[in-house]
């Protein structure tokens, strides 16, 4: 494995060891050079850079924990593999975040408690913008590498071509689901600001009853001579008479204002 590794340009050495390298692929006289940059979606989002080196006659992983190449069993199956076997998972792992988001729709539509919708929101969010983003440079580079391959003798452009459409599927989904995740954030924001209204509304009425009796009471309150009701047995039961009479009054013309709005 040492002559290809002199032969490999030291700039691309660079980049087959950076761990986050996004998808390229870059051809030359002696090799073509190909990063694939995947999703990994288990219980947390990481991402991972795989490297290959393609000659005209095999191809070579690099092994990035040991800075060395692998010899491949073929040229161009056994790449295809290796990024099968990452993409096949991806797109069932990726289920994950559908499930969720349509349990958070569930959640939504049958108008249980959503303290933690926010929280969940912008997880989800965060992670399918960073998969799309990713995915949109890998199955750009899968297409360049059919592209340039295609007439290329004993490469099986309908593999390629399948991981190629595996990718644009999820690609898909996830741009599915990120405007999904828009229109659920606007249908609760519509929900809270209804609930918000529905509130400020009772307590403009409450407001509005109790106004007018803190009139009534702030009269009778003030420590001067001449008040009414001051000289008869039954000024307070008159006080509370006309307090009721008041509130009656008040609600009678908010409802009649309500019913004619």
């Amino acid at each position: 494995m040492s002559d290809i590794l002199k032969s490999v340009n030291s700039l691309h050495l660079e980049d087959l060891g950076n761990e986050i390298h996004p998808s390229i692929f870059d051809t030359n006289e002696e090799y073509q050079m190909l990063i694939v940059r995947l999703p990994i979606i288990n219980k947390e989002l990481t991402f991972t850079s795989i490297g290959f080196i393609i000659t005209d006659d095999s191809s070579f992983f690099y092994d990035k924990s040991k800075h060395e190449f692998q010899k491949l069993d073929s040229r161009f199956e056994a790449p295809h593999k290796i990024l099968n076997t990452l993409v096949d998972k991806l797109l069932k792992s990726f289920e994950n975040y559908r499930d969720s988001i349509s349990n958070i729709e569930e959640t939504l539509y049958e108008n249980k408690s959503t303290d933690s919708f926010m929280n969940e929101w912008l997880g989800l969010k965060r992670d399918i913008l960073r998969i799309e983003r990713i995915l949109i440079h890998t199955t750009a580079t899968i297409s360049d590498v059919i592209e340039s391959y295609k007439e290329a003798d004993n490469f099986p452009i309908n593999n390629y071509a399948d991981l190629h459409e595996h990718l644009d599927r999820t690609l898909r989904s996830a741009t599915l689901q990120f405007s999904k995740l828009d229109y659920l954030y606007n249908f609760y924001s519509a929900r809270t600001n209804e609930k918000m209204n529905h509130l400020i509304y009772t307590l403009t009425i409450i407001s509005a009853i109790f106004l007018p009796l803190n009139l009534l009471v702030g009269f009778f309150g003030m420590n001067t001579s001449g008040l009414p009701f001051t000289s008869g047995a039954t000024g307070t039961f008159s006080v509370i008479g006309l307090i009721l009479i008041i509130s009656v009054t008040t609600t009678l013309i908010i409802n009649f204002i309500r019913k004619k709005n």
